[in-house]
């Protein structure tokens, strides 16, 4: 599958995930849950969501979103135009401002090469 395709098929989900699981849930342990980054598998099967949350309520956090999993499933079919709805595995995200320092800095790293 395309790149270009992957990635704004894993934003879609990022996206989809961050409003179903922050507002239309009514688990308690999914209250502080935030969906950082969904990395979408090339063949569509397999979704990687990691979740920033607190480090004492993680064990639970990823209970509640394991048993969840179905659900969200079906509500991102109805949502989002896609052949094949990718199987959901939630981790949670260790460093969650990780990924924007690091967008930041290639961004600067090639403004300064433009300048050169």
């Amino acid at each position: 599958m395309d790149e270009n395709r992957t990635r704004r098929v894993s934003e879609a989900v990022r996206e989809e995930l961050a409003e179903i699981i922050g507002f239309e849930m009514d688990d308690p342990r999914l209250e502080d849950v935030d969906v950082t980054m969904v990395d979408v598998a090339p063949d569509m099967r397999n979704a990687h969501v990691k979740v920033s949350v607190d480090s004492d309520m993680s064990k639970k956090v990823l209970q509640a979103l394991d048993h969840a999993r179905n659900f969200l499933k079906l509500e991102l079919a109805s949502r989002l135009n896609l052949r094949r709805v990718p199987d959901l595995h939630f981790s949670v995200d260790s460093h969650p401002d990780a990924d924007m320092r690091v967008e930041f800095l290639l961004r600067r790293a090639k403004r300064n090469m433009a300048k050169e």
